[in-house]
């Protein structure tokens, strides 16, 4: 796959302990979006945060699960991102989760696959 020049950038924003149908939602993201052949995706677990809710999420070196926040970066063209979208928003609807998401246009000035 090639890409240059103009990109958007989509970030999804949810919470480590999200599930859809029993299964980490962010995986389900990653899984969504190879099935449609886009570029890739980077998950990122943070350390700390709060959205809509005003909680508080953190990592503490005691508690077994935080529900630390989750980002989801995706970087493709506009077309492919703009399929990705509506199914996104399906996962995080059917998954009852709070979420955000955003959308940036990006210049992408490489794209390529490591030696293997």
């Amino acid at each position: 796959m090639k890409i240059e020049g103009t990109g958007k950038l989509l970030r999804i924003f949810i919470g480590e302990d999200d599930k859809y149908e029993g299964k980490p939602l962010f995986e389900v993201i990653v899984k969504k979006v190879r099935e449609l052949g886009l570029a890739g995706a980077t998950v990122i677990r943070g350390i700390e945060g709060f959205g809509a809710g005003s909680r508080i999420h953190k990592l503490r070196l005691l508690d077994l699960s935080s529900d630390l926040p989750i980002l989801i970066e995706i970087v493709d063209s506009e077309e492919n991102i703009s399929k990705l979208i509506p199914e996104i928003e399906n996962l995080i609807e059917k998954a009852g989760c709070g979420a955000l998401i955003t959308l940036e246009k990006v210049e992408v000035l490489r794209y390529s696959p490591g030696k293997e």
